[in-house]
């Protein structure tokens, strides 16, 4: 009777279990399959495009480069098993590390005339490649740059490098607005902002000459509160960057600004740069939807009076606090032609829009045409953050940050938040 009774009382538990079981699996598919390469990784693409995910969860993965080989070098933002800097080798649609090596987390990465170069917050280093593209001694990197300023906020330095043996690198503002109290409800800017001697700007160096101090530097621009997205364009040999607005503007001064033109009225924008060129912060924003230079609250401004009379205008303008962190001219030959040295955009996605939703986590798509932007931006990949709920609310299940070119013309986007490397690609 026992062996019976518990028969009886087993048997509907089990399949109770067995039913439960496939559930969950089934819900475990279901999830996967919203980044599945058959739904483009979950990205949302122009007819004709396809995306894959081709790497996932290899660390938070900031700025990326290309080989003509089709191998990716990915800068970490922190280490991952003690390595900064990783090395994918592509096979069968796939990504897999094929090394690591280099002791120092960062964003920027760059290939440039037989060399590798990679950031850390305060230094610039590079590699000897061979005929390959492989790093030659990845255990002894040459250091190119030293003592760059990295204080607390802004910290990433992005790179890029020119034609005529030139590195540029970003020295991010260490402030919002440059105010006597950082972020302090209604304390004014700081008299001549001393932080423009030291940062905000762009610093030139020589590529190739070893241990430069930040002070062996020439500063290219300045006025620019922070840059991540930059790159040189082959078209018009000249420096493009992508400028992160500044903060808080009804948090702050909320007697002149709504919520709302807080979130989205001072623009991220795109700026083709020349030596000595000034972009204006922190005496200026730039309103995206009057197309006009703004004074700051911190310097007498109260949303109405225009500033920055002697700072360039940006080439194009992008609503607020979305977060630029990537930039890339396409000079390749696999997408349409509309695409041809336009520049793509990888916005990160905003933390401060609220009660606004948040907003970007997606690419975009800036047409030129003879060197100049030309015509409306638009949305070309978006669905990175995963659901619109998680979008809204800011917790992006990835968010996009590195851009590059592959030697057969697509495109590949890192991502740091879960370490994703997606592949773009064009078919007729």
């Amino acid at each position: 009777m026992k062996r019976k009774a518990w028969g009886t009382i087993l048997l509907p538990v089990l399949a109770i279990s067995g039913i439960l079981l496939l559930l969950a699996l089934k819900s475990d598919i279901r999830k996967k399959s919203t980044f599945d390469d058959a739904n483009n990784g979950g990205l949302t693409l122009p007819a004709g495009f396809n995306a894959s995910i081709i790497a996932d969860k290899i660390g938070g993965a900031r700025h990326i480069a290309v080989t003509p080989q089709g191998e990716i070098y990915v800068k970490l933002r922190g280490l991952e098993k003690g390595k900064g800097i990783l090395l994918l080798h592509q096979n069968g649609g796939k990504a897999e590390i094929k090394s690591g090596f280099g002791n120092f987390g960062g964003t920027g990465i760059s290939i440039k005339n037989g060399y590798l170069y990679a950031s850390s917050d305060e230094e610039v280093f590079r590699y000897k490649l061979n005929a390959n593209n492989e790093v030659i001694n990845p255990d002894k990197p040459e250091k190119i740059v030293t003592g760059l300023i990295s204080r607390g906020e802004h910290e990433a330095k992005a790179i890029t490098l020119d034609n005529a043996g030139h590195l540029y690198v970003n020295i991010g503002a260490y402030s919002n607005a440059c105010q006597v109290k950082d972020r302090q409800k209604g304390s004014p800017g700081q008299k001549g902002c001393p932080i423009l001697d030291s940062a905000a700007g762009i610093w030139q160096f020589s590529d190739s000459k070893p241990n430069q101090h930040y002070g062996d530097g020439v500063r290219y621009a300045t006025g620019l509160r922070n840059v991540v997205g930059l790159t040189w364009n082959q078209q018009d040999n000249q420096l493009y960057v992508m400028q992160h607005g500044r903060d808080q503007l009804h948090d702050l001064f909320p007697q002149y600004f709504t919520v709302k033109q807080s979130a989205e009225l001072p623009a991220e924008c795109m700026y083709a740069l020349k030596k000595g060129d000034n972009a204006g912060w922190p005496y200026m924003y730039y309103d995206w939807q009057t197309h006009k230079k703004m004074l700051m609250p911190e310097y007498g401004g109260d949303g109405k009076k225009e500033g920055g009379q002697n700072a360039i205008n940006p080439v194009a303008a992008f609503p607020g606090h979305l977060a630029p962190n990537g930039l890339m001219f396409y000079t390749g030959n696999q997408f349409p032609a509309k695409y041809k040295n336009g520049a793509f955009i990888a916005f990160h996605g905003s933390w401060n829009r609220a009660p606004e939703p948040q907003a970007g986590f997606f690419v975009v798509f800036q047409p030129f045409k003879d060197g100049k932007p030309s015509g409306k931006w638009e949305v070309f990949a978006d669905g990175f953050a995963g659901t619109a709920d998680q979008k809204a609310k800011g917790a992006a299940l990835r968010r996009p940050c590195g851009l590059a070119q592959g030697p057969d013309g697509s495109i590949y986007v890192s991502d740091d938040s879960r370490g994703t490397i997606y592949k773009i690609s064009y078919k007729k």
